[in-house]
């Protein structure tokens, strides 16, 4: 068959099979905004949408071509140069540095504020949430500042310098010293069976089923980010911590493996 071209397509949104690819140029798109300090409402008003409009193409990648073409005229972006962006976005993953990783890791209260701060929590709302006075707030706002993590600016606000969305290392000083605990804390919670979900499948599947299912899960773990950036613009009070965990992996029952 032809080579795929992702911008050779009617008006139609992109189908469910290019979900990859215009995720991708959703990818660079937030990504060129920032650079260019445009923010979705800057946007919506350069093309005559809604606020909420713009974020809502934004969180499930419906662009049709003429959409597309129209912000990329917007923003006076080459609509090629876009293409090229999108596929340079998709084939690295971003990692903060070991210092910094470890730098986090040894300091709860450091790492709260910058999870917070990577979700569009204000330093003021932080304060008043949880246990940090102003005054150890700023020393702790001058420690990410000097870790390159944030840009402290006047009056305590922030501009973060590290993509929301990145990976913490695999063999890291946070997964190691966090990912049990918060995973074991979190299985052993409750669960309400109306509002809240958990379930366990044990089947058998070949590795190109698994390649499939994990590929399904990363594009729900996408989905669950770019609705919580959404929702960062509303008020503290209309939102909800969520906790999500995606896993798949060979297993098998302990009390079943027993038997064999």
């Amino acid at each position: 068959g032809r080579d795929y071209d992702p911008f050779i397509q009617s008006h139609k949104s992109l189908s469910r099979k290019d979900m990859d690819q215009s995720q991708q140029i959703t990818a660079a798109l937030k990504q060129f905004l920032k650079e260019k300090n445009v923010t979705y409402a800057m946007l919506a008003q350069k093309i005559r949408l809604s606020e909420a409009s713009v974020k809502r193409l934004f969180s499930t990648s419906a662009f049709t071509l003429k959409r597309l073409a129209q912000i990329c005229d917007a923003l006076e972006l080459d609509i090629y140069t876009l293409a090229k962006m999108a596929r340079g976005s998709s084939e690295k993953s971003v990692e903060l540095s070991l210092p910094q990783e470890k730098a986090l890791a040894q300091d709860i209260k450091l790492l709260t504020l910058f999870h917070l701060l990577l979700h569009d929590w204000g330093f003021k709302d932080i304060c008043n949430e949880f246990a940090i006075t102003d005054a150890e707030g700023i020393k702790l706002l001058a420690k990410l500042d000097r870790l390159k993590l944030i840009e402290l600016m006047p009056n305590n606000r922030v501009r973060m310098l590290c993509p929301q969305r990145f990976t913490w290392r695999a063999d890291g000083p946070v997964r190691e010293k966090f990912q049990p605990m918060a995973m074991a804390e979190y299985l052993a919670g409750n669960f309400a069976p109306k509002s809240d979900l958990l379930r366990l499948e044990a089947r058998e599947l070949s590795s190109a089923s698994m390649a499939i299912i994990k590929r399904k899960l990363e594009r729900i773990a996408v989905e669950f980010n770019e609705l919580a950036e959404i929702d960062s613009s509303l008020a503290i009070a209309k939102r909800e911590s969520v906790g999500m965990v995606l896993a798949i992996r060979p297993w098998v029952f302990s009390i079943v493996s027993a038997l064999k």
